[in-house]
Parts: structure tokens; C-alpha cells; sequence
């Protein structure tokens, strides 16, 4: 199964109100769309997101890039695919949107093996289960009252959600606390509840406010601190009796090593679109698996699933209602369960109708064809040439022949003193063949 050509497109879906949290204000959300067509008549789907749309147009031209080295290969090929990818991104580094564009051709390159075999991937990768519990992730925002948090809650319960998570983030860690305790009330003992600082916090007020919170039951206590302050992320592990859960943001199975060898995660949340699409994502869960610890996907909550289904120590699927209306098919739930598609490949397609309304316009050169040949040397150089003699004709002026004044008598006299110019000197003798030229001749024998 070749792979003919790689395609990219973006949309730019329109949130039905702001997401407030520690550090974001989003009103919208970005996708890149990635599509890889192959010989066989078959077609597979990644897809990248963004909380803004001006960072769309870096990831598409850097996807569309680096997919034009796939062009010709075989598709089925999914891991020395992955590994010749990674390569290409060397001079980039193995961070960034250099790893975004790797996880979204990977992500596609797996939609499409699962639909060639008529199998979903998580068959593909060693099926463990059929179902996986999942947490509403689409509410109880910062930006809620305390009262709306209450009756938000009280929604997901009747939506047959049994685990949902909220965000921390204000001023006073006391308010804090008492919206945590405010929900705990209204969903009961037995619903799982997580809470979300979003990176927002310092070591010492995280620590205060984690303390405080313990009563309340959390079953994880996320991103408390920036991404980057791995021992801060330790120290609050070690201090906590709540599990600390974080990871979204690193990249690849090197970001996540650090984590686990510092002992500053209870909890490993690898983002599919960061992390480096399905292969790197099932190498960073079996690492964690090997650690005894369990992992949670960020968002990509549609392609998410299969991976769900794959990894025993999946713990939850985090649902995200954002993507939804991009796709013709729809997450399905059952007594707080996700159900895992049975659907070849991924389980999910993009709805043309929703590209024709979400659609934004692309970004240059982000249709990934094969090369242009390099046209001989000869032929090059002769256009070069033709191009410097065309410039410098252009470029010389035209002159006026005049007549020429006589010189004055005193210039003249001048002339006549002036001394004989010097005589140029001889050209250089070719150095005969076989002869080693003299400046590498110290040292030799040949004089």
C-alpha cells in the first residue's frame, strides 16, 4: 500500500462560550486535518488542534513538509516510517511543532493500516478491553460561579457521567477550596472528582491549597505547578497524600522519563498531537506500565479511545466536547463507559459538511506533493549564465562617443616626467600534471 500523496487543511470551530482557566482565555479552537491517500483507494485521518487559530499556519506548512517524505513509501510500514520521521526532525529538535507534525502523519498512517486490514487499531495494537471509563472535562470552569458549578455538576450526574473534573485558579486558595467542597457536596462521595490548576500555581501555594483539599476526596490534583518545575511536581507528590497528575505537555518517551525517574507524577497524561501520534504513545504507556503507574490521554478524546483500549493501565478517557462536530461519528456512552469503536482504523472521519463550514483558507505550499527533479547540472549552469549575460546587458549604460579635448601644455610636461610604469609580472607556469603543487610540498621529496 503506497502512499501518493499527503493533503492538509485547517478549520476553525468556534467554542459556544470562552473557556476561562489559570492561564488560557479560548474562544475558539484550530485544527490542522491530515490526510494521507494511498494507492490502495484508501485514506487515513490525523488531525492536530490548537487553542488559537494564528498557530494553525506553523503546523500545517511544518506537517505538509514533512509529510512529502513519506510520498512513495509503504504505508503499512507504521514503525520505520516513525523512526525515519523522527530523523527528518533532527535539525529541528524532537520538541515542538517539529513533534506535532510527526504525531499527526503517524496518527494518519495508523487510520489508514486499520482500514486496509478492516480492523480498528486498538485490534492492532492488542486489544484489552471493549469500554473505558471516562470523566466530563467540558465544564465547571474558573469562570463559573459557584452556584453554576453546582448545577453543572448536577448535569454531568444526569448524563450518566460518573467522573468529572474542574479547574482551580483563584486569588484566595480558601475559594478554592470551598468551590471543591461546594462540588463534592452536590455530586456525592462516590463520583470521581479531579481537579485542574493548570499550570497557574507556585510550589508553596499549591502545597497549601493541596493540604486543604485532601478532605475533599480528589483523585488527582493536576498540573498544580508549570510544566517545566519537575522537582516542583516531586516535591508536591512527596508532601501529598493526592495524586499528581501531569505530562500533557511533554513531548515524546524522553519528556516523560525525567517525570517518572523524579518521582513527580502519580499520574501520566501523554497528549496524542505532542506526544508523537499512536507509536510514541504506546511506548510512553508501556514505560509507565513498567513503573506500576497508570496513564490518562489530554483531549483527542475520538482517537484517544483506541489507545484507551490497548493499554491496560489506561486509567480514564477524558471527554472533550470540542472536536465532536468536526466528525461523522459520535462517542458513545454507557453507564459513565465510552464505548471503543469496532470501526477500521481509527473510528472516526471527518464530516465534509462540517469542512465546508469550518473551513479556513491554507496555508502556503500546504498541499504536500513529491519533490520537482533537480534539472542537470549543465542545463543549470547555461541558464545561469544566459541570466548574468541578460542582467549585465541591462545593467551596462549606453554611452555618447564625443570628441576628444586636447590636453593643456602643463598636463603634458607632467607626462612627459613621470616615471615608466613597473612591468607586470609574468604569469604563473602551469603546473605540470603529476606535479605536487608547492604548498603541499613541505616535507616531501618532490621538489
Amino acid at each position: 500500500m503506497k502512499i501518493t500523496g499527503i493533503r492538509t487543511m485547517t478549520a476553525d470551530v468556534p467554542l459556544e462560550e470562552p473557556v476561562i482557566t489559570a492561564i488560557h482565555d479560548v474562544r475558539s479552537i484550530g485544527y490542522v486535518l491530515v490526510f494521507v491517500d494511498t494507492d490502495a483507494e484508501v485514506t487515513g485521518e490525523g488531525h492536530l488542534f490548537s487553542i488559537s487559530a494564528k498557530h494553525m499556519e506553523p503546523l500545517e506548512t511544518m506537517t505538509a513538509g514533512l509529510g512529502r517524505s513519506l510520498v512513495g513509501e509503504d504505508a503499512h510500514r507504521v514503525e520505520g516510517l516513525w523512526h525515519k520521521l523522527w530523523g527528518e526532525v533532527n535539525f529541528f529538535g524532537h520538541k515542538g511543532v517539529s513533534l506535532f507534525a510527526l504525531s499527526a502523519l503517524d496518527m494518519a498512517l495508523w487510520d489508514a493500516r486499520g482500514k486496509a486490514l478492516g480492523q480498528p487499531v486498538h485490534r492492532l495494537l492488542g486489544s484489552c478491553r471493549d469500554a473505558v471509563p471516562a470523566y466530563n472535562s467540558g465544564g465547571l470552569w474558573l469562570s463559573r460561579s459557584q452556584d453554576e458549578l453546582i448545577a453543572e455538576a448536577k448535569e454531568f450526574l444526569k448524563q450518566g457521567f460518573r467522573a468529572m473534573k474542574m479547574r482551580l485558579g483563584k486569588p484566595s486558595w480558601r475559594e478554592d477550596v470551598e468551590r471543591a467542597e461546594a462540588v463534592r457536596d452536590a455530586v456525592g462521595p462516590d463520583i470521581r472528582l479531579m481537579a485542574d490548576a493548570n499550570q497557574g500555581l507556585d510550589v508553596r501555594h499549591a502545597l497549601r491549597l493541596g493540604r486543604a483539599l485532601e478532605p475533599v476526596g480528589l483523585d488527582w490534583f493536576e498540573e498544580p505547578v508549570p510544566a517545566y518545575d519537575v522537582a516542583g511536581h516531586a516535591a508536591l507528590a512527596a508532601a501529598l497524600d493526592t495524586p499528581i497528575a501531569t505530562g500533557e505537555t511533554e513531548y515524546a518517551r524522553y519528556g516523560f522519563r525525567p517525570l517518572i525517574e523524579a518521582k513527580a507524577a502519580d499520574v501520566l497524561m501523554p497528549d496524542l498531537g505532542r506526544v508523537g501520534g499512536v507509536t510514541e504513545f504506546m511506548r510512553v504507556g508501556h514505560m509507565a506500565q513498567a513503573w506500576d503507574l497508570p496513564v490518562s490521554p489530554h483531549l483527542y478524546s475520538e482517537p484517544s479511545l483506541q489507545l484507551c483500549g490497548a493499554l491496560q493501565n489506561c486509567d480514564m478517557l477524558e471527554y472533550m466536547p470540542w472536536s465532536a462536530p468536526l466528525f461523522r461519528e459520535r462517542i458513545e456512552f454507557e453507564d459513565g463507559m465510552a464505548r471503543i469503536p469496532d470501526r477500521p482504523g481509527l473510528g472516526f472521519t471527518v464530516d465534509p459538511d462540517a469542512l465546508e463550514t469550518f473551513r479556513t483558507a491554507p496555508a502556503a505550499g500546504a498541499a504536500a506533493k513529491p519533490a520537482p527533479k533537480r534539472p542537470a547540472r549543465r542545463t543549470a549552469a547555461k541558464k545561469d549564465e544566459t541570466a548574468a549575460a541578460k542582467t549585465e546587458a541591462k545593467a551596462k549604460p549606453r554611452t555618447r562617443t564625443t570628441a576628444k579635448a586636447e590636453p593643456k601644455p602643463e598636463k603634458q610636461a607632467a607626462a612627459k616626467a613621470a616615471p615608466e610604469p613597473a612591468p607586470k609580472p609574468a604569469r604563473r607556469r602551469k603546473r605540470e600534471p603529476g606535479r605536487t603543487p608547492w604548498y603541499l610540498r613541505r616535507g616531501s621529496g618532490d621538489a
